[in-house]
């Protein structure tokens, strides 16, 4: 298989998964990952990864990253509460300047494919996401065909803020 990944915007360019170019996160990342309000409940965030392709939910306040939550951060079923006292940023979130080869060996050795991107501050800047196949990463125009192929599936839609504003999740029925 092919280790490639398009960036939006951009020509064709190769990802090396293996290090032999200078390719960095912030080359291939997903710049809009879907998110929920750092207030977000367990409900909400159960919701969310009940979606195949979401494997890591985003807390945010802001454009801060608050928390992450996998499958397996989630309590028992019938727990009420906020999503944050479940979640953890320790050993997911990765640096825009990382090269990729290094985020992929990452990925790898914890068996898991989602990192977060943050800058040093903490701001949230894309999602890595390592391809079911270990090929490649995805990209935004992977993500936007799949939506557009499956609009129906009930996923947590990001909406776009700015800074200063709240960025969302919405369930779409």
């Amino acid at each position: 298989m092919n280790p490639r990944t398009h960036p939006p915007g951009t020509k064709e360019r190769g990802v090396d998964l293996y290090g032999t170019s200078e390719t960095t996160v912030r080359d291939v990342m997903l710049r809009h990952p879907k998110t929920l309000p750092v207030d977000a409940s367990i409900m909400q965030a159960r919701a969310a990864l009940d979606n195949d392709h979401v494997h890591l939910v985003l807390l945010t306040e802001g454009s801060r990253l608050a928390g992450t939550l996998a499958r397996t951060d989630l309590p028992p079923p019938g727990t009420i509460g906020p999503a944050l006292a479940w979640s953890t940023l320790m050993d997911r979130t990765v640096s825009p300047d990382t090269p990729t080869a290094v985020v992929y060996g990452l990925l790898i050795s914890r068996g898991i494919r989602r990192m977060a991107v943050v800058t040093a501050d903490g701001s949230l800047l894309g999602l890595m996401c390592l391809k079911q196949r270990r090929t490649g990463f995805c990209s935004d125009a992977d993500v936007a065909a799949r939506s557009r192929d499956h609009p129906n599936q009930g996923d947590v839609v990001p909406t776009v803020a700015g800074p200063k504003s709240r960025v969302r999740g919405i369930r779409r029925r």
